[in-house]
């Protein structure tokens, strides 16, 4: 049987559709909606083993990112993958966990600078050498198949603001 054939059915057979998509755009777009899915849950469980959220995980790689300088809510708001969450709600529950901390701003008081902690580093640098060596589902790609990916990646996300 030809892989072409055997890849067609995969996205059927998992979400159980006995009905062909409407084109191969729907078929894309929910294929990309069920991986996303996969993806999170995995990501929720790795993360729930170190005590954090993948919210708050986002937000500790934008501090290093900007690590030794601080960052606002606003720039962390802007930097986050998900839109949708409470960007200072995030930055209170990683302060009551040691991993950042908040000081007033010394040129604008209605701005608060968010600095992350040592010991967030530290947590970062463990999260790191693990996500290394975890088991993704884009390890079923090779590196050629990883570059196309990404450039499709790139094409579609070219002209979002």
């Amino acid at each position: 049987m030809p892989q072409n054939t055997i890849l067609q059915g995969e996205l059927e057979r998992l979400i159980k559709q006995k009905v062909p998509f409407v084109s191969p755009t729907a078929k894309a777009e929910v294929g990309l909606m069920y991986i996303n899915y996969l993806m999170q849950n995995d990501m929720q469980q790795f993360f729930r083993t170190y005590d954090i959220t993948s919210q708050q995980y986002n937000v500790l790689r934008i501090l290093r990112g900007q690590h030794p300088n601080p960052a606002n809510i606003n720039m962390i708001k802007e930097r986050m993958l998900d839109k949708m969450c409470d960007a200072s709600r995030i930055v209170d529950r990683l302060m009551k966990m040691d991993l950042v901390v908040k000081k007033s701003n010394n040129v604008d008081k209605r701005n608060t600078d968010v600095f992350i902690t040592k010991q967030a580093l530290n947590l970062l640098s463990m999260i790191d050498t693990e996500l290394k060596n975890k088991k993704s589902l884009l390890n079923a790609l090779g590196d050629q198949e990883i570059d196309t990916f990404n450039q499709l990646i790139n094409k579609i996300l070219i002209d979002i603001k």
